[in-house]
Parts: C-alpha cells; structure tokens; sequence
C-alpha cells in the first residue's frame, strides 16, 4: 500500500512538473504593427532582433509607455514611445509636468551631500561636475570653472565635484580619486587645493608614483594629518564613496568627462566660459521667476481693493 501510495505521488509531482506556466497576458497593443512602423522609422532591417517590453501606463491619457530594443550582435538600441491604446498613434520624446523641472529624473538620482564642494550652500545655482583626475578635458576645465565661473557669481552658484574615474583609459585615476576622498575626510578646503595641484601636475604622475607623490604634496598641507591620510588610503570607506559616485554617474548615463549637469541641466566636454556664463544667468533668472510663483502675497496684495470715489480721503479722515 505505502509503495502504490509513493507511486502515486511521484507521478502527480511529475504531471504537475510537466504542467505549463500560465500564458502571459496578451498585450493591449497590436505589437506587429507597432514593431513594423518603428522599423521603418529607425531603418532597422530584418537582421536586427526586436523586442517589445510591455506596457506600461504613461504621463499621457490614453497612451502607454512601450520601450522597444533593437539588438544587432553584440549592439543594442533602446528608444521609449508612447503608443495610444488603439495602437494607431506612437508619440517619440519627452513628456514634461511644467510644474517640476525638465530635468527632474536626473535630479531624482542626483545626491550632492558629503561630496566636496565650492561656494554657498542653497545658491540658486548648483553646478555638479563628474570628474576624472587624469582627464586632460577636465584639466582644461578645472580652471574655468573653478576660478572664472565661481568668480562670477559670487553668492549665487555652488560647484559640487563627483569622481567619475575612467579606469579603461586613466591608469591612476582611480587611485587619484580615493586620495582625494582621503584628503576631503580632513578638510573641504584640503581637497580643493589637492584639486588644483594634481592638474597642474598631471603629466608627471603615474599609477606607480601617485602615492609618493600625494603624500610629499599633503606634508606641505598644514590641515592635513598624514598618519591618517596613509590609513585612510588602505580603508575601504574611501572606495565605497568612489564607488558610490561611479554607480550614481552609470545611473545618469554619465560615460565621458567632464560631465556638467547646472541644476540637472547636462552639459558634455569642455565649455567656454561665456556659454557656461549664459547658461548659469539663465537659471538665475528662472529660479527668481520660480521664487516670485511660490511667494506668499503681502497684506497689501490681498485682501482689498482701494478705490477714488469723491469724499473717500475726508471719510478716511474722520
């Protein structure tokens, strides 16, 4: 009786192993024509391998957010559309709420606290620079950015350095990078000045030297203890912060440098100073018309309303 009872149920776990997954839902789009018009649209040919994710509700009413990959070898294309439920109209773009920022999802990932940083916190203006110490672009730019624009908007700008390291290119970026985060543990100012006098030294240094070099450069620091800088350089908080800023420029698609995002705004490369200047007086004045929006009305702008009528001043008078 025992072994026709195992029989049996190993036979229903078998059945039940051989049993179909539940088919997944039908989409409410009608994907083979969406799939043709997008290949048209983008000049993919029938090489290239199309995948339709599902979809999902978009900003707009009556659409959704459908994102369709295109895959060719080791390449692949992703593109975001919205499609309306009758599959008849696809919207490429961006939708934006004019109540928040255009650039709201990169603001969304971008975290500026205990990063090093120049200027007035709460500036209208914050200025967030992904970095690379052995970047010959971000050597051109230290200097604009870090003298010439800060001087121009004295009060109203705040610059915020994140390591972005490009360790495939830049042997002692990296190793650079945790120095620096080293030195910023001791002093804010420290790290600016390591800023400057690792540009300015930046084709005498190598992945073999970084560190001797850096410690004679922080012993003329008098803010700077060195028995802790050496630990420091061995601790595994310096790397995790490093990390921390790579994952979070990885997040934003950040994949050269200098990388600039002025109030969420992206910026790519080397920037003259006058059109960083014109960008930088262009978010001023939006932040003061954003600023007039959310003030609260005075007294005198509230509640009454005053009118010449004949004898009003001698009533007033009484």
């Amino acid at each position: 009786m025992l072994k026709r009872f195992l029989a049996g149920a190993v036979l229903a776990a078998a059945l039940l192993a051989q049993t179909p997954a539940p088919p997944k839902p039908a989409s409410p789009l009608n994907t083979a024509v969406l799939e043709a018009y997008v290949r048209h649209l983008l000049v993919w040919p029938a090489t290239v391998d199309v995948t339709i994710g599902d979809p999902t509700p978009a900003p707009l009413a009556g659409f959704y957010t459908v994102k369709i990959r295109g895959s060719l070898g080791g390449q692949t294309q992703e593109v975001s559309f919205y499609v309306s439920a009758d599959s008849q109209n696809i919207i490429r773009g961006d939708v934006y709420n004019v109540n928040a920022s255009p650039f709201e999802d990169d603001l969304k990932i971008l975290r500026t606290d205990n990063q090093p940083f120049l200027g007035t916190p709460g500036a209208p203006v914050t200025l967030v620079e992904f970095g690379d110490f052995q970047c010959p672009y971000c050597k051109q730019e230290a200097g604009v950015v870090r003298n010439q624009l800060m001087a121009a908007f004295p009060g109203q700008l705040q610059l915020v350095y994140m390591d972005f390291p490009l360790e495939s290119l830049h042997p002692f970026a990296r190793g650079a990078a945790i120095m620096g985060r080293c030195i910023y543990t001791q002093s804010n100012d420290s790290f600016w000045a390591y800023h400057d006098w690792i540009f300015q030294h930046q084709a005498e240094i190598t992945a073999e030297n970084l560190r001797p070099m850096a410690l004679d450069y922080a012993k003329t620091d008098k803010n700077l203890d060195i028995a802790s800088l050496t630990a420091c350089m061995t601790a595994p908080e310096p790397r995790a912060q490093v990390d921390r800023t790579i994952a979070m420029g990885a997040a934003l698609k950040v994949n050269s440098t200098p990388t600039f995002f002025i109030n969420g705004r992206r910026l790519v490369g080397t920037i003259s100073l006058e059109n960083l200047k014109i960008v930088v007086e262009h978010e001023i004045a939006w932040a003061k018309t954003q600023a007039s929006k959310s003030a609260p009305a005075s007294a005198t702008d509230c509640c009454s309303v005053q009118l010449a009528l004949p004898g009003a001043g001698k009533a007033a008078a009484k």
